[in-house]
């Protein structure tokens, strides 16, 4: 993406103010190949359908992953404040080795009710464990939240009956990006907002590699404290944003200044518990168990953490989900698995932030550009 005029970038910045999602891109940034060339979906994964709800009252929304069968499924929790529901189920020592869906969605701890509606959509169709009660099979349903109630009106959040949407709406096309689903409400770069500096739009992004017959498939969702960087330039390209408009603060570094200037007791950061959440999915159509499936989500965390600094942070509900739909014998170990994991959720996480949309009071990437000298 070429540099901008100063005259363009603070007419794309206006627009992005106060124009919201239907802020015009500058031509400039939407010259980003990223931005009209796909990397690839998690849906190219074989034996996942993925369905969106996105609620049109204010930014938030839900993404449900269903399986044309059970799915291995394990977890890698890093952060420290992560909002889940029988998340603890996919430890390694827990008793399931399988699940039926994964629901992702926003409104933070008070959207998890939403998991109702997708168990109503699978007990509708019979999916579920013959734990002893035959006439009502058990389907199990993992969930997990990101805190977007900052942005517009908090008591909207994603209930029963939109969860019950996006499963209706799931299926195998490439997934919607950016301000999509659980998506919509992500923000990006807040870590500094008590010192004046602005973060920017989060959002969805997905992206595949293929290996032959094996595909590693990954998404992201951003909701992060910290600056997203661009790995392969080492540019940051969403964040925390210079009060006079210049560029970016650059966090960690922003931090080390007010630290050396002896402001230790006055760097009040932006890091409540439960307010930030990057959620990573990965998955494999090859044929792989619960421990296996668990090295594999601790490996894919990695490339979030190339990208997203700072990362887990104490008042990060960071979560990582490997989901495996055992299609594919495969002689490939689980580091080269692994490997492929993180280099996909890598990809996805940079697409998350690029096809992002505006929204009021959070300027996106795709609608200018703020890159540093």
């Amino acid at each position: 993406m070429s540099e901008i005029s100063r005259r363009a970038f603070h007419r794309a910045a206006a627009a992005a103010l106060v124009g919201g999602a239907g802020a015009t891109s500058v031509a400039a940034a939407a010259s980003d190949p990223e931005l009209s060339q796909g990397a690839g979906s998690i849906t190219d994964v074989p034996g996942i359908r993925v369905g969106h709800f996105t609620d049109t009252r204010r930014p938030t929304g839900c993404t449900v992953f269903l399986f044309d069968n059970e799915a291995t499924a394990a977890v890698d929790y890093d952060g420290s404040s992560p909002g889940s529901y029988l998340g603890v189920l996919l430890r390694p020592l827990g008793p399931v080795q399988t699940i039926h869906s994964l629901l992702l969605t926003g409104g933070g701890l008070m959207g998890l009710p939403a998991v109702a509606g997708v168990i109503r959509f699978l007990e509708e169709k019979k999916i579920g464990f013959n734990w002893g009660t035959p006439e009502v099979p058990i389907p199990i349903t993992v969930g997990a939240v990101i805190g977007d109630l900052e942005v517009g009106d908090p008591h909207v959040r994603p209930d029963a009956e939109a969860a019950y949407k996006a499963c209706q709406a799931a299926s195998t096309a490439p997934l919607e990006e950016g301000n999509a689903g659980v998506g919509a409400g992500g923000t990006v770069g807040k870590m500094l907002e008590n010192h004046g500096y602005k973060g920017m739009k989060g959002g969805l992004g997905t992206a595949s590699i293929r290996v032959g017959e094996l595909v590693v498939g990954a998404l992201a969702v951003l909701n992060a404290v910290g600056d997203i960087v661009d790995w392969r330039t080492g540019r940051i390209i969403a964040g925390a944003r210079r009060p006079d408009g210049s560029g970016f603060a650059n966090i960690v570094e922003t931090l080390k200044k007010l630290s050396a200037e002896g402001k230790r007791t006055t760097v009040q950061i932006h890091d409540a518990a439960f307010n930030s959440t990057n959620l990573i999915v990965v998955a494999t159509n090859a044929d792989f168990k619960k421990p296996e499936m668990t090295k594999i989500a601790m490996m894919a965390s990695i490339g979030a953490g190339r990208c997203i600094n700072p990362y887990h942070t104490n008042g990060d509900g960071d979560s990582t989900f490997a989901l495996a739909t055992n299609k594919l014998k495969t002689d490939l170990s689980v580091s080269v698995v692994g490997s492929l994991a993180a280099d996909a959720v890598s990809l996805a996480v940079v697409r998350a932030v690029k096809m992002a949309r505006s929204i009021e009071g959070w300027p996106a990437y795709r609608d200018f550009s703020l890159r540093l000298p």
